[in-house]
């Protein structure tokens, strides 16, 4: 099967390598979710009816249609059984039994390979013109995690016994991939992500406004930068402990992700210590700026802390040519200075008063600028 970098490719990857080797007419990974009991589908390949889709947004199941899942399925595989697949036909006629114990038809889980017969499979097939289908389960980390599904269309042969055997060598393939999938998705996640507040981190927005610069060279695309220095952290943390800091760092992370969703697509960040920054590409200087006010309102009204001090730097406004990063940054983190300087409980915007002869514009261009101990190094 092929390589794949997300969960969903991960899937649809698999359906399709599945569904060929099966010679089917149809393929879908469907998974678990427990704590909503549904079977939801990942993904449709092959030959789709009109009420399918390739990824599907919602198309769901209660997993009390498909009590295989949880019932006769997991009690096999606690007794020390192995999962196996089944076959049903549009026919409703459970094919002759195989797989473990050999259950007859009739009795709970009786079908090929031990599976259940399953009214609302059968009446699925007759809807969509599919004469039958091969169901085996996903077991991932000793667990169900979901269903592998291949069905062939009206006038093709039937699954058979041996059909379901592959397939239950298929579905350990597929779990064997989901697992390193998810195990990928895990790292880069991690590897991404600030794992205080949830936020992205550094690493994450310094891709970003890579890709994000070349977008504005590209199609002069604004690119929008509010760097936030959260006030009060020191004296949280020297009186009232580390704990409540870190609560503090937590409860503006999630405002800063609040008022970030106010620009569609926008990136909030934690750059470390009380240093954040949200990121947006597209929305235009004075909507970001409006975000940026309504940031410091909501953050003035926090119990702990004492508010932030918040600088804007974006291609929207006259700041000359931004041409890397590197400018971007330090013009954002210039009007953040003269905002904690200050006391500012406004932003302050880079180019908004002067354009390039505005004060904090040539702050930030100046050689080998000194505005403190604390300023980020990753900038220079």
């Amino acid at each position: 099967m092929a390589a794949a970098h997300t969960p969903h490719e991960s899937a649809h990857a698999a359906a399709q390598g599945v569904r060929q080797a099966l010679g089917g007419s149809f393929a879908a990974i469907s998974k678990w979710e427990r704590e909503l009991g549904k079977l939801r589908v990942l993904v449709n390949v092959g030959e789709l009816a009109d009420d399918e889709e390739e990824f599907p947004d919602d198309e769901s199941y209660p997993v009390h249609e498909f009590p295989e899942i949880v019932g006769f399925l997991h009690e096999q595989w606690a007794g020390g059984g192995e999962p196996s697949a089944w076959v049903e036909t549009a026919e409703g006629d459970p094919p002759p039994v195989v797989g473990p114990g050999d259950l007859q038809p009739g009795a709970p889980g009786g079908g090929c390979g031990g599976g259940p017969y399953n009214r609302q499979r059968v009446a699925a097939l007759r809807r969509r013109g599919r004469a039958c289908c091969v169901v085996a389960p996903i077991l991932l980390h000793g667990r169900a995690w979901g269903e592998l599904y291949v069905a062939r269309r009206t006038g093709e042969p039937l699954f058979d016994r041996s059909d379901a055997e592959f397939a239950s060598v298929l579905a350990a393939v597929t779990a064997a991939g989901i697992a390193q999938t998810e195990r990928l998705a895990e790292a880069r996640r991690l590897a991404f992500t600030d794992a205080l507040t949830g936020l992205a981190n550094r690493r994450a927005v310094d891709m970003r406004l890579d890709e994000a610069l070349e977008q504005h060279r590209v199609d002069d695309a604004v690119v929008s930068l509010l760097v936030c220095d959260l006030n009060g952290l020191k004296r949280v943390n020297d009186s009232r402990g580390h704990a409540v800091g870190d609560r503090l760092l937590e409860r503006f992370g999630s405002l800063l992700s609040l008022c970030g969703a106010m620009l569609p697509g926008a990136l909030a960040a934690r750059l470390g210590g009380d240093e954040f920054c949200l990121l947006a590409v597209g929305p235009s200087a004075d909507e970001v700026v409006k975000v940026a006010e309504e940031l410091c309102d909501r953050a003035g009204e926090l119990d702990l802390g004492e508010g932030v001090a918040v600088g804007v730097a974006s291609t929207g406004h006259p700041i000359g040519p931004v041409r890397s990063a590197r400018r971007l940054f330090r013009l954002a983190d210039a009007a953040q200075y003269k905002a904690k300087a200050a006391g500012s409980a406004e932003p302050v915007v880079a180019g908004r008063h002067g354009g390039e002869d505005d004060p904090v514009v040539r702050l930030a261009d100046a050689p080998d600028r000194r505005v403190g101990p604390e300023r980020r190094r990753f900038r220079r």
